[in-house]
């Protein structure tokens, strides 16, 4: 499962809880990893992933979704992956909420 594989990769490398929900009792920084589409065809697996970077500010979210995509750059070297393209990233803050968040879509294609 692509999503088990990304949390666990992120958790290694960043200093912030990463979880696929928002956590029950957030810390001030986290990072949500969600599976937003994927294929199969002729036995390789695509996926598309939001990684959503928490703050308690604008710019810490921002700083937080670099270092998301500085580390999901080198995701190529697990065994599972065999690529990983930055689709987008952009300020996504919720505004009902007014909880502060960056998100960065990533292609995948993995085993």
């Amino acid at each position: 499962m692509i999503e088990k594989i990304v949390i666990q990769y992120l958790s290694d490398r960043l200093e912030v809880p990463v979880c696929a929900e928002r956590p029950e009792n957030p810390e001030d920084s986290y990072v949500i990893v969600e599976k937003t589409g994927g294929g199969k065809r002729n036995g390789i697996c695509t996926a598309m992933i939001a990684v959503q970077s928490h703050a308690k500010s604008m710019l810490g979210a921002a700083e937080l979704n670099e270092l998301v995509k500085d580390a999901m750059e080198n995701i190529i070297t697990l065994s599972d992956v065999s690529k990983c393209s930055l689709n987008s990233d952009y300020n996504f803050t919720d505004t009902q909420t007014k909880e502060y968040r960056y998100q960065a879509v990533f292609d995948l294609v993995h085993y």
